[in-house]
């Protein structure tokens, strides 16, 4: 008999081929397999029924580590036999009009660490050493189907010896698109600070210099990253200084998991992360006493940490005496990671040393992925290297674009009934990160053959991204629908968890209101594509807009105006101000004459508190005071408490500010802030509650970036399922604004056009 299979789903450029191929032999059947141009893979075989049943069982129980089966099809044919053996043929470049799945960039796996220090092998110390199981994949290719000279590979013509490991079935490296050795690769070379050509081994010289307390620049597989000593405090400083990073943590880079566990907390499935294929950052509690710079993570509890995912990263450690590096992402502030070294010379020129490059093109810039485990689970902070672009697959859904909010943000692709988010893309209020952002939207709905029939944006009228899908809508004649900040937060899991209807929790900074307010801790009723605002922190004056959020006594001053609380604090906290007595003179007057809009942030009362408790008065980067205050919470015993007060569905905040002043000398700071995270979290919970019983609903969902709180996480799961009703929150997407397009996209294709 004869059967032809169609597979799709993660299945080129993951070592599908060959394993086809062997279990195709293993048990005598003829036939060959080929990669199509719309990513799946064809497969014909023929010989005994039994042979071929066996066969099909292997191919879902024995497949490579990285392939992922989303369908296959099958059909049978009786007519009489054609093939002699079984064969791997050349790809069909043929386009199909149906979604592509690209795999994501992968660590280096096992198999190739251990071949990088075995003499005898012919890629011994070869910094570029992969194979089918490993490598970049999604910042080279540059369009489907995956072959070699549809990457950055092109550039380098396989020597025979590489030649005959990729066209031999039963190697590691058959058809391995990034194969290389010394001979025909790519090449490593080390500049110093003036673009000059330093002689002598490049990875032996970088090590040296990083140990002399030098700063590199190193070309990685998705941008360059800023390198230098996680122990140098003079060189931490100067950095800080260069990039205006007055108090934002780096990002650690450590030899080995042992290296990790002298200076962070690591847990089994911590442990499991920091390992896996993907190699993303994942944010560790610091140890007391840990031997890093103490400006590293600045007023933090926790780091983010990631482990060596390159040969070049090995090489590196194996030469040097530094085992914590800092790795931080290669750019200008607010710009885009940096992917040309050109371009890298030219803007790193004040602060960096040496440059680490390599002469293979990064066709599409990718950041670090950074994940970090909240109430037992594992949740993205920033969702890029190694998970983009696997999809999310949502029924019902046509297909659609969201292009996100103005922070964080990421873009969203429907097609064929799969979501796909872009890598990270940052804060788009200047033009280079728009740029970036239109040209990974772009790149995406090529690779995935999307045919949009919408766009959605935020509800912010002057977003960046709101000019941007008017825009869209114009040139491809598709209509823009608007989505609500916190509504989109929301509809990002009802996407996730196939929820149609669900109360929400939506907490963090900022989100244009439908009263023109700035919203940021809502309970919201959501139905399929409605929302209804059932419940929200009470709202407070919002004084300057961000430079509320920059200088949070702002925040102090406007809830206490008008309580006898308010004079009590400014005589010893003036200085919070930036111009002082003047400034806060200017402020009285706005309040007196009602010159302000409202705000119903979480994070603006969590600001608040970590002004009042000396934590943090001036934010010098996103999330810093409520970040800041959560790492003196986890110092709490939680002796002290704040009960909560509800009215019609509005949790009163100013009560909470009143307690904190109250009793300011009476209990330690830790004290205070646990209850106020603790207050915070119940009251909004058990609005959520009552709501989802009016409303008969048996899902609660939470979302935004106070959802990475770990203490206010667990107390709104432990209120919500004590009701027994279940609690949903993000794992696909980021809970911050990076779910934003996502939560766009998915209301645009699947309620808005109907």
């Amino acid at each position: 008999m004869r059967s032809k299979f169609t597979v799709t789903g993660i299945v080129q450029g993951v070592g599908f081929r060959p394993f086809v191929y062997r279990i195709a032999l293993e048990n005598n059947l003829r036939g060959y397999v080929k990669n199509m141009g719309d990513g799946s893979v064809e497969i014909e075989v023929e010989g005994l029924k039994e042979d071929i049943e066996r066969f099909v069982l292997k191919l879902f129980s024995e497949k490579p580590p990285l392939a992922k089966i989303e369908e296959v099809k099958r059909i049978d044919f009786d007519d009489e036999l054609k093939y002699e053996s079984f064969k791997v043929l050349k790809s069909d470049f043929e386009e199909r009009a149906s979604a592509s799945l690209i795999p994501p960039d992968i660590g280096i796996c096992e198999d190739c660490s251990r071949e990088l220090f075995d003499p005898k092998s012919r890629r011994y110390r070869y910094h570029f050493i992969t194979c089918t199981n490993c490598g970049p994949r999604f910042t080279i290719i540059e369009r489907y189907p995956y072959d070699r000279f549809n990457t950055s590979m092109v550039d380098f013509p396989m020597c025979s010896m590489c030649a005959e490991e990729y066209y031999n079935p039963r190697d590691r490296r058959f058809h391995a698109e990034t194969i290389a050795c010394a001979s025909c690769g790519p090449r490593l070379m080390l500049f110093d600070g003036n673009g000059s050509k330093v002689n002598g081994d490049p990875i032996k010289l970088a090590a040296k210099f990083l140990d002399e307390g030098n700063i590199l620049a190193i070309k990685g597989v998705g941008g360059f990253h800023i390198a230098l000593s996680a122990y140098n405090d003079d060189a931490i400083l100067k950095i800080r200084r260069w990039k205006g990073r007055e108090q934002k943590p780096f990002a650690l880079m450590a030899k080995d998991v042992e290296t990790v566990k002298t200076f962070a907390y690591v847990d089994e499935v911590e442990e499991k992360i920091l390992s896996s294929p993907s190699k993303p950052i994942v944010l560790l509690d610091l140890k007391e006493g840990s031997c890093i710079s103490k400006y590293v993570s600045p007023g933090l509890h926790n780091v983010g940490v990631m482990l060596p995912y390159t040969g070049l990263h090995l090489l590196i450690f194996s030469e040097s005496k530094t085992d914590v590096l800092i790795m931080t992402s290669g750019n200008l502030p607010s710009e885009p990671i940096i992917i040309d070294e050109k371009e890298a010379m030219k803007s790193f020129s004040q602060i960096v040393d040496y440059y680490l490059i390599h002469d293979r093109r990064i066709l599409y810039r990718c950041d670090d992925s950074v994940v970090r485990k909240v109430d037992g689970k594992t949740c993205f902070l920033r969702r890029s290297r190694g998970f983009v672009p696997e999809p999310l697959y949502v029924k019902g859904v046509v297909d659609a674009l969201g292009v996100g909010g103005e922070e964080n943000v990421t873009g969203c692709v429907v097609s064929s009934g799969k979501m796909y988010l872009t890598q990270y893309i940052g804060d788009v209020e200047n033009i280079e990160t728009l740029e970036y952002l239109k040209s990974a939207l772009k790149r995406m709905v090529n690779l995935t053959a999307c045919k949009p029939k919408a766009v959605a944006h935020d509800l912010h009228p002057t977003f960046n991204t709101t000019v941007y899908a008017k825009e869209l809508s114009t040139q491809q004649g598709i209509p823009s629908f608007p989505v609500q900040h916190h509504h989109a937060h929301i509809a990002s899991v009802m996407a996730e968890h196939g929820l149609e209807e669900t109360v929400g929790i939506a907490a963090d900074g900022f989100g244009y209101g439908l009263d023109g307010n700035a919203w940021g801790g809502e309970i919201l009723y959501c139905e399929k594509g409605r929302f209804e605002r059932v419940g929200h922190l009470e709202e407070q004056p919002y004084l300057g807009g961000d430079l509320a959020a920059k200088y949070p006594a702002r925040m102090v001053l406007s809830i206490l105006y008008k309580t006898p609380y308010l004079d009590r604090w400014l005589i010893s906290n003036i200085q919070k101000f930036p111009h002082g007595s003047r400034e806060v003179d200017f402020l009285n007057l706005q309040l007196e004459s009602r010159n302000y809009i409202l705000t119903s942030s979480f994070g603006r009362i969590l600001d608040a508190v970590s002004t009042i408790l000396d934590v943090c008065y001036v934010r010098t980067y996103e999330g810093e005071p409520a970040l800041k205050l959560e790492s003196l919470a986890k110092k709490a015993v939680g002796h002290y408490r704040i009960e909560p007060t509800i009215e019609d569905g509005v949790l009163l905040t100013t009560p909470i500010i009143e307690n904190v002043i109250e009793d300011l000398e009476k209990f330690p700071a830790a004290e205070l802030a646990y209850a106020v995270e603790e207050c915070l979290a119940e009251g909004m919970a058990k609005i959520a509650v009552e709501k989802a019983k009016e409303f008969g609903v048996k899902a609660i969902s939470f979302s935004g970036g106070v959802a990475y709180n770990e203490h206010i996480s667990k107390a709104i799961r432990r209120v919500v399922e004590s009701n027994n009703i279940k609690l949903y929150r993000n794992v696909y997407a980021p809970a911050g604004d990076g779910c934003v397009s996502l939560g766009q996209a998915y209301l645009a294709g699947k309620y808005f056009l109907g």
